[in-house]
């Protein structure tokens, strides 16, 4: 509870943040174990995050505790640069709003309209709600310091190296069926807590279950289909359609049955997202 409300109230530092040195010092040890084959990549994920869960285990009493919730706890800012994205739209600069974007998500953005862009954030706090505060949460809650820093391990070096494209097809499996397997019950818990938050924005916990339940399946990623079904379903929104990746593009199905997102929505999905917040605190403190 203490390292929760610590990222609500410390800002994260804009250098040397932990989740930042992790990501530097992962990025030096692939550039030594680089290899285009699945074990060299199974390497790379030993080799970076057995390290992190042997020092969490070591870590001792609520103070140890609380500071590595703030380190791996992302909820805080990725509200902020959410509403940022909101600000941008409502003063009509769509060329911030989409350099904002980018640091959100990993899509092309420099063609994207202002529904893209809304699409994009949404989207993008409906699968982070779950890497970076349910995720988290629960392992901590399940395995203590170990759990809360071995799960934000892994779910770096799936942002890092877990892509589809040349360099990483292979490399990058392990890292990428690693972030799968741990993210596979925190993605779920995001999407029944979200769909019991749905009258919160003004949403039907029936409608959110029917499409969640009907839609889920429908995204690439076994566990990120889990968060944005759900909250297409809370908040009455479609979500999906063609996304492009570099020089790859990706057409994927529409979830939930409502209209595309609009600016209003991204403060919608980001209040959605705090109350998915406070009921992964919740369990996480029963557990």
């Amino acid at each position: 509870m203490a390292g929760f409300v610590l990222d609500r109230l410390v800002p994260d530092p804009r250098r040397g943040h932990p989740v930042a040195l992790f990501g530097a010092a992962a990025g030096g040890c692939e550039r030594r174990l680089y290899r285009d084959s699945v074990a060299a990549g199974a390497l790379f994920v030993g080799a970076t995050v057995l390290p992190v869960v042997m020092m969490g285990s070591r870590l001792r009493g609520p103070v140890a505790t609380a500071v590595a919730t703030w380190a791996v706890l992302g909820g805080s800012m990725l509200g902020r640069e959410a509403e940022r994205v909101a600000d941008a739209l409502e003063r009509g600069d769509l060329d911030g709003a989409r350099t904002l974007v980018g640091g959100l998500c990993g899509r092309e953005v420099e063609h994207l309209d202002a529904s893209g862009v809304a699409r994009a954030v949404v989207e993008s706090v409906a699968e982070n709600t779950s890497d970076a505060v349910v995720g988290p949460l629960l392992w901590g809650a399940l395995c203590g310091p170990a759990g809360l820093l071995g799960f934000r391990a892994v779910n770096t070096l799936d942002a890092m190296v877990g892509h589809r494209n040349e360099r990483y097809e292979r490399f990058g499996k392990a890292a990428a069926r690693s972030d799968d397997v741990v993210g596979w019950a925190p993605s779920r818990l995001t999407a029944l807590l979200t769909i019991a938050a749905a009258p919160v924005v003004g949403g039907s916990p029936e409608r959110a279950w029917r499409v969640w339940r009907r839609d889920r399946g429908a995204h690439p990623s076994p566990n990120a289909g889990q968060c944005e079904a759900a909250f297409a379903g809370a908040l009455d929104r479609g979500l999906g359609g063609a996304n492009v990746y570099g020089d790859r593009v990706e057409h994927r199905p529409v979830m939930g049955e409502g209209p595309a997102p609009s600016v209003a929505d991204i403060r919608r999905a980001v209040r959605l997202a705090r109350v998915v917040n406070l009921g992964a605190l919740s369990v996480a403190v029963a557990r």
